[in-house]
């Protein structure tokens, strides 16, 4: 098994770089290596800008307007952007419902919904998640009913990322309530105009609105927005959450965020000398890169086996989605560590046009707090790690 990168693959990474170097706007870029989240319209004008470029959708095969690359080149293309850093492509469109229609969808809705996913056009939030559904997502209990040409659907979701934003929601409902939990569930595809969803936000421990509430009261679906067959949504599901998996290694997001961490530690300042110098935190710096080369390999092991493998889902993403997560976590930590007490700045650094207020904190001090926070979340969506372990002890031990 070759676990290095061939010529053909080193010259592609080139290709990538010089392409995001040429054409991510500066303020984007900027904005990011702040640490911020980027704009719903930068995100749309770059998705848009990779689209043209052919590169919108690294996974999708070429005849629904992906480009055909190989795994290798799917990992290189994405670690590039999180280490620029750059926006990737919307994932709600992109990694998630996107490959689901691809795979289970009628002619119809692939030729009606995917040309506008890859653009952008309309932007996808998920649906899965309810009060007392989450981990054990199949405890859903959110109904659909069949009535004539629409199904009538019934209830809540809980921590749906962005759906202050969204123009349609897929969702997982449970249309047969007498079947065993996996048996009775189907994959719908609902415009989030439609009369009777409400979306209600939920601020987060930072102050941040980024998850909401999203709640059904008799809103009509029409028929045909049905993914797959009735009462085998689950299979949907499945398929989803292990191609979410795999994108949660975020190997190049991690390395980036090393980089700002060794930029902090090199600035601030301990008994005389800079953070970066104390042996005691030097010495947690260099444990995480291990692991996080560590991270890489088996990355790269799991891009070797793909063609074994053929479309069967690799147990191994589980233990990529527990490393990248806790290693994403332990870097918000030192990050929170370097920073000492003006982590704990909150606001914007660039301010109010006309503000005269003073600089409480270095531009870089911003947000950490609620980075370090949100990032707890890491662990548990996608499947939670203790699921994961589950998983591997199935897939690995026989247990």
């Amino acid at each position: 098994m070759e676990l290095r990168w061939t010529d053909e693959e080193r010259a592609f990474r080139q290709e990538v770089r010089d392409f995001i170097n040429r054409e991510l706007p500066q303020e984007t870029r900027d904005r990011m290596i702040r640490g911020k989240s980027p704009t719903k319209a930068q995100l749309v004008e770059w998705q848009q800008k990779l689209n043209a470029r052919g590169w919108a959708a690294p996974e999708w095969p070429k005849e629904y307007g992906g480009p055909g690359w190989t795994m290798a080149q799917r990992y290189i293309f994405r670690e590039e952007l999180m280490q620029a850093p750059a926006p990737s492509p919307l994932g709600f469109n992109i990694n998630m419902c996107g490959p689901v229609i691809i795979a289970f969808g009628t002619e119809e809705q692939k030729r009606r919904f995917l040309p506008r996913m890859l653009n952008l056009d309309d932007w996808w939030c998920q649906g899965f998640s309810e009060p007392g559904a989450g981990s054990d997502l199949a405890s859903l209990k959110t109904r659909a009913v069949l009535e004539g040409d629409h199904w009538v659907v019934n209830g809540q979701k809980t921590w749906t990322t962005l759906a202050q934003h969204a123009d349609w929601i897929f969702l997982l409902v449970r249309t047969d309530p007498n079947a065993k939990k996996q048996e009775g569930i189907s994959f719908l595809l609902c415009d989030m105009k439609t009369p009777g969803i409400t979306v209600r936000p939920i601020i987060t421990i930072e102050g941040g609105h980024e998850v909401n509430e999203v709640f059904f009261d008799d809103v009509k679906v029409p028929a045909e927005n049905l993914v797959g067959q009735v009462n085998r949504g689950w299979d949907c599901a499945k398929y989803l959450l292990g191609n979410e998996r795999f994108g949660q290694a975020r190997v190049g997001a991690s390395r980036e965020r090393i980089r700002r961490l060794k930029r902090i530690a090199g600035e601030t300042m301990q008994d005389g000398r800079p953070l970066i110098q104390d042996p005691t935190f030097r010495q947690s710096v260099t444990e995480i890169e291990v692991e996080l080369q560590a991270l890489e390999m088996t990355v790269m092991r799991v891009i070797a086996n793909e063609k074994k493998r053929g479309n069967k889902p690799d147990p191994a993403t589980s233990v990529l989605k527990i490393k990248g997560t806790e290693i994403q976590q332990g870097v918000s930590e030192l990050l929170m560590k370097a920073a000492g007490p003006y982590a704990w700045i909150d606001g914007d650094p660039e301010g109010e046009e006309g503000s005269n207020q003073w600089d409480l904190a270095p531009d870089w001090a911003y947000g950490l707090a609620g980075t370090y926070f949100n990032w707890r979340k890491q662990s548990i969506y996608g499947g939670s790690n203790e699921i994961q372990r589950n998983i591997m002890a199935k897939a690995f031990l026989g247990l």
